[in-house]
């Protein structure tokens, strides 16, 4: 059985006591064990890091570029080895992590191995004297990413920590171990001096809290629910440390009936049941107009009951199963609340009969926007179906609920497309596409999908400190 230790110091450490098992979703069978990390991994990892800072923040940005991407180049030439690892290990297709995740996780590397060397800082004259920022690594930082979407994630921090000039103590999800582990082991090839990088794994109420509450970890970077994210910010606010919390969504597709919606119909599936719908990004609201309703809503279910489901290693498989029993649990007891509520069910509606944790792909409609089930986070293979007759309706039906992560928005009409951008309350819309990303731009969401901004210069920035410096400039200078 394979074990998933701690990267301490550059070296590969086992746990001082314990293992936890790590389950292949699609056959509910353990495969591996990863490290059950303690508080004093924790110390440990963070006293290597605060070691490691002083030689890895004094190197020059360009110096620190080539290490990412080194990083990215080692994590290319295995592509597939760590897309059949991903697979295993969430349960997701392969073709999924081949084509997208594993792609996408190497230009996260390459992104801001770039941005280490083109990230600057202000300077301003002409009102009181002359004002430069210095914009200056924090030290040792913390990240915490989710299980669904594992080295996308694990990358998206750490990589603009890293060019930052910071140490990084990572805690990947306990669920989805492999992928971080194995690009631990990467490091040291690529020239970054040991501890500038940590991996401690372990369950979130240990490792995550340790993290969270070091006095020398001076940053958070923290992808998950809404109910841990809320739990982080209680215990970091007393500390008054930076925090950036990328919480969950229950996002909007706004589709109307001058939509070019036949031929989009594939991304729409696509937007509502990606990775098992297992995205915070995914479309699970379907809000559609009235007069198109029907024509829709058939077109819709016989895509979806077409989706192949199945082992995540076959080639042609769409949707595999879900990560875990417990989060088998939670949606399938959320599809049970659903049908209390009167919800018809379209299509799918349950658990599949077959060896892993399966719920088959699943449309609902019959609902309204106070239920439980559109206003809660399901994270699973369930999308709803709402009708609206205006403008003003789909607005309102999309901001009713607490979630303000995402939205799209399907119409030929770009005035009408400008307007509920504008007034959507979400921090990123779509407009007849669904996660096209740019990797310079702002991510993130309002209310409870969380606080503040990662991607492009904004991570840079919440990685770094500003710091002003204001000189007198004498009279012929002013």
């Amino acid at each position: 059985m394979l074990r998933y230790g701690h990267l301490i110091g550059g070296r590969q450490v086992a746990p001082a006591a314990a293992w936890l098992d790590v389950f292949d979703p699609a056959r509910a069978q353990p495969y591996a064990q990863v490290a059950d990390g303690t508080a004093d991994d924790v110390e440990a990892a963070v006293a290597a890091a605060e070691a490691a800072f002083p030689e890895w923040s004094g190197w020059p940005a360009e110096r620190r570029a080539r290490c990412l991407e080194r990083l990215a180049d080692l994590l290319e030439s295995r592509a597939d080895d760590f897309a059949h690892a991903e697979s295993r290990d969430a349960g997701k297709p392969y073709a999924l992590a081949r084509e997208a995740e594993i792609p996408r996780a190497i230009a996260n590397l390459r992104f801001f191995a770039h941005a280490a060397t083109q990230f600057a800082s202000e300077c301003h004259h002409g009102q009181a004297g002359l004002n430069y920022t210095l914009r200056q690594p924090l030290g040792t930082v913390a990240t915490i990413s989710p299980w669904n979407l594992p080295l996308y994630l694990f990358t998206w921090k750490i990589a603009p920590a890293l060019a930052a000039g910071n140490a990084v103590v990572a805690k990947p999800s306990e669920l989805t171990p492999a992928t971080a582990t194995l690009l631990g082991g990467l490091l040291a090839e690529a020239g970054f001096p040991d501890g500038a990088l940590g991996i401690v794994h372990g369950r979130g109420e240990v490792v995550g809290e340790a993290l969270v509450t070091h006095p020398q970890v001076r940053a958070i970077s923290f992808t998950g629910s809404t109910a841990v994210g809320r739990r982080i910010a209680g215990l970091a606010a007393p500390m008054l440390k930076k925090l950036s919390l990328e919480l969950g969504g229950k996002n909007p597709t706004l589709v109307f009936a001058d939509a070019d919606w036949e031929r989009h119909l594939d991304t729409l599936v696509r937007s509502a049941l990606q990775n098992s719908g297992q995205i915070c990004l995914c479309g699970s609201r379907i809000l559609v107009e009235r007069g198109i309703r029907h024509r829709f809503r058939d077109a819709l279910v016989e895509r979806v009951r077409a989706l192949p489901v199945g082992d995540p290693m076959d080639p042609g498989v769409r949707v595999g199963p879900l990560v875990s029993q417990a989060h088998f649990d939670k949606v399938t007891a959320a599809l049970a609340r659903a049908r209390t509520e009167g919800a018809t069910v379209l299509c799918g509606g349950g658990a599949l009969d077959r060896p892993g944790w399966f719920v088959a792909p699943t449309l609902l409609e019959g609902l309204g926007p106070d239920t439980a089930t559109n206003r809660e986070e399901i994270f699973g293979p369930v999308a709803t179906l709402q009708s609206f007759d205006d403008e003003a309706q789909a607005l309102a039906l999309a901001d009713a609920c607490d979630y303000g992560l995402s939205a799209s928005v399907w119409t030929r009409d770009l005035d009408r497309a400008h307007r509920l951008a504008a007034r959507l309350r979400v921090g990123m819309v779509w407009i007849n596409t669904w996660l096209m990303r740019d990797l310079r731009t702002p991510f993130g969401g309002t209310g409870a999908s969380g606080l503040g901004r990662e991607g492009g210069m904004e991570a840079m920035r919440f990685f770094t400190e500003p710091k002003n410096v204001g000189l007198a400039l004498g009279p012929s200078l002013e």
